[in-house]
């Protein structure tokens, strides 16, 4: 009887036996074929070596199934009868450690969330304040002044690689009101956090955050009655809107063109012209597909679709999804849409809860997520809000579910605003 799971490098916790790997056991330092997790440091150890193992569940506990890789190798192996799942995936040509040449760095958490928190609040309005500026030059008729922003996006990357936490927690508790503003900003830190996870180099991490800045750059030479519009679209204004990723690739390579700073990394150019493609070839403008589309653009299109979801925008009559919705809505999409894989690491990324969602605990206590535990993605902490009663507590409590115990779980995500709660009055 096989009794291995495969599952990803996120799923591991302490008791497990990882009966193989991703790779030959002689390619690791590791000294036996077979291997007991005793302690956190062995799983940091298989992190630097695999993007996944397989898990004996006889020889120690099993793996939540959330974090099973359900792709079958094309070797001798086949997953258990009871964990077999039929699933429809976008043809990448791409195996499942396609993402293990990438992965140059390991960032562990540098700094406490409270610590980093006061950080990342004047980093975001740094950079808020010279967004703004450089968008209101751009649409006056100016030139765009990359170099204006350039110190907050580095700024802004040490933060997020020192704990990425604070900076989703600020822009989870945006203002809706600026929302060109705060979607380019949040992109920006999305992306940059996705790059973080794949253990991108600082500089790669900081062409992804310029990159989230300036997807919609090309929206600015749009008519603004058309952009706020309220209710749906035509045919002939949907057109109209899409022509912003062309309007914004020519801006950017002017821009290159003119600035003596070396302009714009060409990264950046191709998450713009591609971050509405799709690997199914339903996207736009040049309806790419699968690894036509690159990189960086792959990340762009997750990002601005995951960040669209928790937007409200003006043309969709519909409230902003709560994160947890918007992670099940992509999952839905993998393998059709986006690339299965991709989806899979950005969701380890930024984890089933992400920063800012509101949920219940089975104690019916609810908080809010502050912070993703990266090797218990399941167990955030959060800061109760509620006590069981539903009634506010005289104080918050911050609560790390990785330290408690194990009947202490999240037992559902909750919508925006449940039981009267009103993130940003509280928060802000």
């Amino acid at each position: 009887m096989i009794t291995e799971v495969k599952t990803s490098i996120e799923g591991l916790e302490i008791g497990m036996y990882v009966s193989r790997l991703d790779r030959p056991w002689l390619k690791t330092p590791f000294k036996l074929q077979g291997l007991h997790i005793k302690t956190t440091d062995d799983i940091e150890k298989l992190r630097k070596y695999c993007n996944y193992v397989y898990v004996d569940v006889e020889k120690g506990s099993a793996p939540d199934p959330r974090f099973w890789v359900l792709k079958q190798d094309p070797g001798n192996h086949h997953q258990p009868e009871n964990i077999r799942r039929k699933t429809v995936s976008a043809t990448t040509g791409h195996s499942r450690d396609d993402f293990s040449h990438l992965r140059k760095q390991h960032y562990p958490t540098s700094s406490k969330f409270t610590r980093e928190l006061e950080t990342a609040k004047d980093v975001y309005q740094e950079i808020n304040t010279d967004l703004k500026q450089m968008l209101s030059e751009l649409e006056r008729g100016g030139e765009l002044n990359i170099a204006a922003v350039r110190k907050g996006i580095s700024d802004m990357t040490d933060s997020i690689i020192r704990n990425p936490s604070a900076m989703m927690w600020i822009i989870s508790l945006r203002s809706l009101d600026d929302y060109s503003y705060s979607r380019a900003l949040s992109t920006s830190v999305w992306c940059a956090t996705f790059g973080r996870h794949l253990g991108l180099e600082k500089p790669s991490i900081e062409t992804l955050a310029i990159g989230g800045l300036l997807l919609d750059i090309g929206k600015t030479g749009l008519p603004q009655d058309l952009l706020h519009k309220k209710g749906p679209l035509s045919t002939q204004e949907f057109s109209q809107i899409q022509t912003h990723v062309d309007l914004g690739v020519k801006i950017l390579a002017n821009n290159s063109k003119n600035n003596a700073d070396g302009g714009i990394p060409m990264e950046v150019l191709q998450m713009v012209a591609t971050h509405h493609e799709r690997a199914d070839g339903s996207g736009y403008p040049q309806h790419l597909s699968n690894t036509e589309i690159p990189l960086f653009g792959r990340i762009a299109g997750i990002v601005d679709s995951y960040d669209a979801m928790n937007s409200r925008r003006p043309h969709l009559d519909a409230d902003a999804k709560p994160p947890h919705e918007a992670i099940a809505e992509l999952y839905a999409l993998r393998g059709g849409k986006f690339q299965a894989e991709m989806i899979e690491q950005f969701i380890q990324a930024v984890g089933l809860y992400p920063t800012g969602s509101l949920v219940e605990l089975s104690t019916g206590e609810v908080g809010a997520v502050v912070a993703i535990n990266g090797l218990r993605r399941l167990r955030p902490s959060v800061i109760l809000l509620l006590d069981k009663d539903k009634e506010p507590l005289p104080q918050f409590v911050m609560l790390d579910l990785s330290r408690e115990s194990e009947e202490i779980t999240v037992s559902r995500g909750l919508p925006l605003g449940a039981y009267g709660i009103d993130m940003n009055e509280l928060f802000l």
